[in-house]
């Protein structure tokens, strides 16, 4: 069952993840798209750029908020912002760009935006109602190729 917030906010970091999809701006679209279709959003706009020598940033803007993630192929990192308003669950996007990023191992960090216990109480937001919570993941393990 969704929980209802008004917005959950995950920040996410890969390691030593593929560096030919990493350093593919229509690659890392593809990835994207995918972990909006797997969360359920709605995409409303879109825009990714190649750096040279290296490097993509890219942002999908979703009905329910944004989507974006920057590549440093050099260092095998991915770091991914996923915030998402309602009852959407970003986290359900998170094993998806595991396995698509083909990360060895991820660290999530996870903002609740307005507690469900208060907005269902219809009391007024205070700053204590952001809570975050960090989790490191180790990530399924990769065939070798």
């Amino acid at each position: 069952m969704p929980v209802k917030t008004l917005g959950r906010h995950l920040i996410a970091e890969f390691y030593d993840c593929d560096l030919s999809i990493i350093d593919d701006v229509e690659a890392m679209r593809r990835v994207l798209h995918a972990t909006a279709k797997v969360v359920r959003a709605t995409v409303v706009g879109e825009a990714f750029h190649h750096f040279a020598p290296q490097g993509v940033s890219g942002t999908l803007v979703i009905a329910e908020s944004h989507i974006s993630l920057h590549t440093w192929p050099e260092q095998g990192y991915v770091a991914v912002d996923i915030f998402t308003c309602g009852e959407l669950d970003p986290n359900d996007g998170v094993e998806t760009l595991a396995e698509q990023l083909k990360a060895a191992s991820y660290r999530l960090q996870e903002i609740t935006r307005g507690l469900p216990s208060d907005i269902e109480a219809g009391k007024k937001l205070v700053p204590q109602d952001v809570r975050v919570v960090t989790r490191l993941h180790e990530a399924r393990p990769r065939a070798l190729d």
